[in-house]
């Protein structure tokens, strides 16, 4: 039993994901977080405001299947098939985080600093998860797709938009990660 509570290897997870891969292109269907929130909206009447969010929503339904059984799938292997909530984080990126007043890095999967229900008090810490929430929401939108959609999917599905897509989610992260991040924290 103990194989189940640790992670598994590339050669198990890797395998998996394709196998979704080729049963969402026999399906002829396209994998995205993104697209479930899109779903989500217009469920809850965001059509009536905008045309983005005016479609039929039940062509959809799949995909709030997905999206639901990656968060209850990840809630039931976070708390019930884990021992340890921590990341195994390399310590030189420990230590760049405590620099940055990050104590909690490979110590708890969030870190406390910015995800707590008390940081989430601090304005300084709201405000940075509002913007920075809003810059990925519209990065995925202009991208057409979020990082898993264009990087899982696309990618495996060979198309070029998909890898100028990736191409510059990593750009921004790295250009976010090692010049922006410093001054925000």
């Amino acid at each position: 039993m103990e194989w189940i509570f640790n992670p598994w290897p590339w050669y198990i997870g890797g395998p998996m994901i394709a196998l979704i891969m080729f049963l969402l292109l026999y399906f002829v269907k396209n994998f995205g977080m993104s697209s479930t929130l899109r779903t989500f909206c217009t469920i809850c009447g965001a059509g009536k405001s905008n045309e983005f969010f005016n479609f039929d929503w039940k062509t959809q339904q799949w995909n709030l299947m997905v999206s639901a059984g990656a968060i209850i799938g990840g809630a039931l292997a976070a708390h019930f098939l884990s021992t340890d909530s921590s990341v195994a984080i390399h310590p030189d990126t420990i230590t760049k985080l405590q620099d940055l007043n990050i104590n909690s890095a490979g110590v708890s999967y969030l870190p406390e600093e910015l995800f707590s229900m008390q940081a989430l008090m601090q304005p300084k810490v709201l405000l940075i998860l509002s913007i920075g929430g809003f810059l990925v929401g519209f990065g995925a939108r202009y991208a057409g797709g979020c990082t898993s959609g264009h990087a899982i999917s696309g990618l495996s599905n060979l198309q070029l938009v998909s890898l100028y897509a990736v191409i510059g989610f990593f750009i921004g992260g790295l250009f976010m990660n090692h010049l922006l991040l410093p001054y925000i924290l």
